[in-house]
């Protein structure tokens, strides 16, 4: 059973930064794609920010230049290092990885953590 735990949400300033974590935990091989989505009250889920297997890295075009993806895999741990935050980036950040077996697709969310950005 693969589980996620996020941590790292909290109140902050405008301009202020945030480190979010999630721990990965279970059996898994190989983890094709991890990434941090956030949802506010009345819009979709989106991706901020995703890491592939082969390192390669994406952003929405809202983060860019003031988020970072990384991962540790001797911790199992997937980072979102948040600077210069604004209001808008208050919302819900949920992890989320996915793996490819046998041409099914395995996809699993954590629980999320509370962002939220005062001006």
């Amino acid at each position: 059973q693969v589980q996620l735990v996020e941590s790292g949400g909290g109140l902050v300033q405008s301009g202020g930064s945030l480190r979010l974590s999630c721990a990965i935990s279970g059996s898994i091989f190989s983890i094709d794609f991890m990434g941090w989505y956030r949802q506010s009250p009345g819009k979709k889920r989106e991706l901020v920010a995703g890491i592939t297997n082969g390192g390669g890295s994406k952003y929405a075009d809202s983060v860019k230049g003031r988020f970072t993806i990384s991962r540790d895999n001797a911790k199992n741990t997937v980072y979102l290092q948040m600077n210069s935050l604004k209001p808008e980036d208050t919302a819900a950040y949920y992890c989320n990885l996915y793996f490819w077996r046998g041409g099914t697709k395995f996809d699993f969310w954590g629980q999320g953590t509370q962002v939220s950005v005062s001006s």
